[in-house]
């Protein structure tokens, strides 16, 4: 509930705010358990004000794979300029990618649970937009390590990059069944 001490937001920086409640709400329990009423408490205002910020639940959801799709791959090609040499350059992705995850645990979260679903949603093409990006940054990186000779000739560039994020992925499913992010 709103409290005459909590000032109105411009809707930008209210729909920051609902996002980053998602976040941290998804961080602790199941993002399908997240309602609009506790990310209206999250934020401070009433459940009505939410849905003059997104239309509904879903568009909120959206909006989170948006700004992680942003964020995260932000920090991956941040990462991955800072270092001169390829190979450093994926060490240095991988970790950025494993920072980003231990900073934002609710992450994961949201991707698995909507994965967990067969059919296609707008989230989940989010999701696959996202897995594209991340994709196309690994492989440029891998591309860039062959043309430098530091990867055998005849390496398969779309496996490694698979492995690559599947290390991920991996290591990421274990710290959460661990409880241990």
């Amino acid at each position: 509930m709103p409290t005459p001490s909590t000032p109105k937001q411009a809707t930008e920086q209210r729909q920051a705010s609902l996002v980053a409640a998602a976040l941290a709400l998804a961080a602790q329990r199941s993002p399908a358990d997240v309602t609009t009423a506790d990310l209206a408490q999250a934020v401070g205002i009433t459940q009505g004000a939410v849905f003059r910020h997104f239309e509904s639940k879903a568009a909120i959801w959206l909006a989170v794979m948006d700004a992680v799709h942003d964020d995260l791959l932000a920090r991956l090609r941040t990462a991955a300029t800072t270092q001169a040499q390829p190979l450093a350059a994926l060490r240095a992705v991988f970790m950025a990618h494993v920072d980003f995850v231990v900073e934002q645990p609710g992450v994961p979260r949201v991707i698995f649970q909507e994965l967990q679903h067969p059919e296609d949603t707008p989230l989940k093409a989010r999701v696959r937009r996202l897995m594209q990006d991340y994709r196309g940054l690994i492989t440029g990186l891998l591309q860039q390590a062959l043309a430098a000779r530091q990867l055998a000739p005849g390496t398969d560039l779309q496996a490694a990059a698979v492995l690559f994020i599947g290390s991920v992925q991996g290591l990421v499913m274990q710290s959460l069944l661990s409880g241990q992010v």
